[in-house]
């Protein structure tokens, strides 16, 4: 089968790690479900994968990928869930210390079939497209589970969303909007910040911009270009929820400013199989869909990886096989 796979690890050069061609078809374990690939979408992940960060060496060559959206072996369409855990892990999967996602340990869905454990698959409503499907299990439940989860918000309170244009802050600001929540987002770009209104923001400002007042929750996966507008933007009290640092991990703690304001920062990571389930349902009822900038086919994956890499992205890159 045609796969996408980490080779190597470049930190300066992460499409110098890929290599696309012929591989094996994937080992089924006992419990395990054969998975025939129709879509699957590219995240941060599969950048910092070939980057060398979470993949050592020894694991290599690793096929990449976090989502997919295909059908199993007794015909179902099916959506997959990227967090293998111990679904009895006090807390959920996804705290599980031993936990880890597809493409880390076990072979990942940039491949014309992928397996996985059979309760990691989500039955994919009729109303849903395969590559609509393939946005949910990474991006969009990180949002899902940011918003909804983490974040404390009540309908009518404000969010800022920072670094609109990629997928977990454009599945914030529709999910938010779908949720009664007043949405602001933020970029450095225009075509971004028209982009965050078409996906239902109710303002957008310049990255760092000072805001007309102050908001109760910031969702933060930009990291260190936009920590400290984070801070200066949220009430006394209020909370950044941060589940990624595209732009670096080290950013300034600021920490006077979190303490004399009682500022909480909560952190969050993808979301479990119990939250896929409940995300896959909202989309389905609310009649929402993931924005979808770029498809490429399987063999064309350097282009949607380059393109991810330099930020060139509206919403979701999808793969199809």
């Amino acid at each position: 089968m045609l796969a996408a796979r980490a080779v190597a690890a470049s930190m300066e050069d992460p499409l110098s790690a890929l290599a696309v061609g012929q591989v094996d078809d994937p080992n089924v374990p006992d419990g395990w479900a054969l998975v025939d690939v129709k879509a699957t979408s590219l995240n941060h992940h599969d950048v910092w994968s070939l980057r060398g960060v979470g993949l050592p060496a020894e694991r290599l060559p690793m096929i990449l990928g976090c989502d997919a959206a295909g059908i199993d072996e007794h015909g179902n369409e099916v959506i997959v869930h990227a967090v293998i855990g111990d679904p009895e892990f006090p807390g959920g999967e996804i705290i599980d210390p031993r936990r880890t996602l597809l493409s880390e340990l076990h072979p990942g869905t940039l491949a014309e079939r992928v397996a996985v454990p059979r309760r990691n698959l989500v039955p994919k409503p009729a109303g849903l497209g395969f590559e609509e499907s393939c946005c949910l299990p990474t991006a969009w439940l990180t949002a899902y589970r940011m918003l909804f989860d983490r974040s404390g918000l009540r309908p009518g309170q404000t969010v800022l969303v920072q670094g609109a244009g990629g997928g977990v802050a454009s599945a914030a600001i529709e999910l938010g909007r779908a949720a009664g929540f007043r949405v602001w987002a933020t970029s450095r770009e225009q075509r971004k910040l028209d982009f965050a209104l078409e996906c239902g923001a109710h303002a957008v400002f310049e990255s760092g911009a000072r805001l007309p007042e102050k908001v109760d929750v910031v969702l933060e996966t930009v990291g260190k270009a936009t920590w400290g507008h984070s801070l200066r933007s949220l009430k006394p009290g209020g909370r950044i929820v941060i589940a990624g640092a595209t732009s670096g991990h080290d950013p300034p703690a600021e920490l006077n400013r979190v303490f004399f304001k009682e500022l909480e920062v909560v952190g969050s990571t993808m979301g479990t199989l119990e939250d896929l389930h409940r995300l896959v349902s909202m989309i389905d009822i609310a009649g929402i869909r993931p924005r979808i900038d770029k498809t490429y086919a399987l063999a064309d994956v350097a282009e949607g990886l380059r393109a991810l890499a330099g930020g060139d992205v509206l919403g979701k890159i999808v793969i199809k096989p």
